[in-house]
């Protein structure tokens, strides 16, 4: 049975796409499991950082099951549902206030490379492939998944993948924007971990509040007062002090979130 695998380390929350028969192609039922996890774990203050991975060395994920939407893709009112369900997932993963990094492995491509896309951090290893052939299956990445990657890589790259339906490899993917770091295929795991553990390091209020702020200076509006003045919510914060405090005492801080 494909499913979303949840685990916890520490202040490390690991998501594992699990469908190791299918290169973990997502099924509804993940997309929707995925979207109950990171709704779930965007509300746990014990978590600082969030891992999504795919389950073996063989894929991230190889894309939704095409086998799949034959049944529950067939008509529009079952694509509208089930493109809905898959946005629903994404958005959960782009909206999480805890930072969330894409440990890549194999192959990642269709929902696989959506859902990378949308996490903010993206390690992979040398021999990783990525891409959206799905010109050659006779269908179009729905608008509500493809603005992350628009986001992600600007028009030029999306236009690219889509257009050509081409495989790229990871160093045509880091060259064009599509990753934060390509690493040999043996130290992907380590890399990814050690890049959640200095994540961790952080204070987790200002992790949010940076991620908040990246997004909304995309939107392109000019900030407000009020948003401004919002910039230095910091000032009030107990984590806030205890980072000057570490500094001025050359210790490490010991942040609490508050």
């Amino acid at each position: 049975m494909a499913t979303v695998d949840c685990s916890t380390n520490g202040e490390i929350a690991t998501l594992t796409l699990n469908n190791p028969d299918k290169l973990n192609a997502i099924d509804l039922a993940m997309w929707q499991q995925l979207a109950a996890s990171m709704q779930r774990l965007a509300k746990d203050d014990a978590i600082r950082c969030v891992v999504i991975r795919g389950a073996g060395d063989a894929a991230f994920a190889a894309g939704g099951d095409l086998e799949e939407f034959v049944t529950a893709r067939a008509t529009l009112d079952q694509a509208l549902h089930y493109h809905g369900e898959v946005a629903r997932a994404l958005n959960a993963i782009a909206d999480c206030p805890h930072p969330t990094v894409a440990l890549i492995k194999g192959a990642c491509i269709g929902g696989g490379l959506e859902i990378a896309g949308v996490c903010d951090l993206r390690i992979a290893g040398e021999s990783t492939r990525f891409g959206a052939p799905i010109n050659k299956l006779g269908f179009s990445m729905y608008p509500g998944e493809m603005e992350g990657l628009l986001r992600l890589a600007g028009p030029a790259v999306i236009k690219e993948i889509l257009l050509e339906g081409r495989i790229l490899n990871a160093r045509e993917a880091y060259e064009k924007g599509l990753l934060t770091r390509v690493v040999g295929d043996e130290q992907v795991e380590d890399e990814a971990y050690a890049t959640a553990r200095r994540i961790c390091s952080g204070a987790p209020l200002v992790a949010g509040w940076h991620k908040q702020w990246i997004r909304r200076l995309l939107d392109g509006r000019p900030l407000s007062e009020q948003e401004r003045a919002d910039s230095f919510a910091f000032l009030d914060t107990e984590d806030y002090k205890e980072g000057l405090s570490a500094f001025l005492e050359k210790r490490k801080p010991v942040f609490k979130a508050r």
